[in-house]
């Protein structure tokens, strides 16, 4: 999968996708990152990318100019691939949202700056705009990080396990249940004897319980989305009686 990056400060991404599970599914070839700096398209002596906001007020605008042109320079793999602005105005983004853009071949994420990009790059250029919670951040790049991580694990082969993304917190719609790892007892404390039991049905059922709960006492919002079987009901009233 081919992600490119319009950004004002590219030396930013090498760090953090060099590293760790990105680091190995970048090395592998599993996924492609490639890095537009939007400044090389500003035209001038100085490379000036943002401006005054008509009619006044405090901050600047990204100019409309340098990410059109930065836009055009990119490599399009098929009419289908999206344009994307990070935004704190966007939609937010959420682990369907994840799923659904890890089947597209590429995506073209575009990170805004100061007050915004000019609303005609918007209108004229962008797919979709995303969000990654409701509050403001410096600019778009933690942003693209965030979608990058989040996408990039769900392209087959990048996480080692088969199930490995299958099972992590909403999926499904609900919090993951707890993990536990060696050794048996630390701190005094133990693991849950069901978890050593072997009996994989037993388990099953003991996480699926201990996810609802998760999910009743920290996002209860989430319960009202997800489409409950009738043992999660029956698990539910236990809870709740409990």
């Amino acid at each position: 999968m081919r992600f490119d990056i319009l950004t004002l400060f590219p030396e930013l991404f090498p760090p953090f996708y060099n590293e760790s599970i990105l680091g190995r599914a970048v090395k592998k070839g599993l996924v492609d990152i490639r890095l537009t700096n939007i400044r090389s398209f500003a035209h001038g002596r100085h490379n000036v990318t943002d401006d005054r906001p008509y009619g006044g007020g405090d901050g600047m605008v990204m100019k409309p100019g340098p990410i059109f042109r930065a836009l055009n320079s990119i490599e399009r793999l098929n009419e289908k691939t999206p344009v994307i602005l990070l935004t704190p105005q966007g939609r937010t983004f959420d682990q369907s949202i994840a799923w659904e853009l890890s089947e597209r071949e590429q995506l073209i994420l575009v990170c805004g700056r100061y007050e915004g990009v000019d609303e005609r790059i918007r209108t004229g250029c962008i797919d979709m705009e995303l969000s990654i919670g409701d509050y403001v951040l410096s600019g778009g790049e933690l942003g693209a990080m965030v979608l990058l991580d989040a996408i990039s694990r769900l392209v087959p082969g990048v996480l080692g396990g088969e199930r490995s993304n299958k099972e992590d917190s909403f999926e499904g719609g609900l919090l993951e249940y707890p993990h536990y790892t060696r050794p048996n007892i630390f701190d005094g404390e133990g693991v849950p004897e069901v978890l050593l039991s072997g009996d994989h049905e037993k388990i099953r059922k003991w996480r699926r319980v201990e996810s609802l709960k998760r999910t009743l006492e920290r996002r209860p919002d989430l319960l009202k989305k997800v489409r409950l079987t009738d043992e999660d009901k029956v698990f539910l009233k236990e809870i709740k009686r409990d």
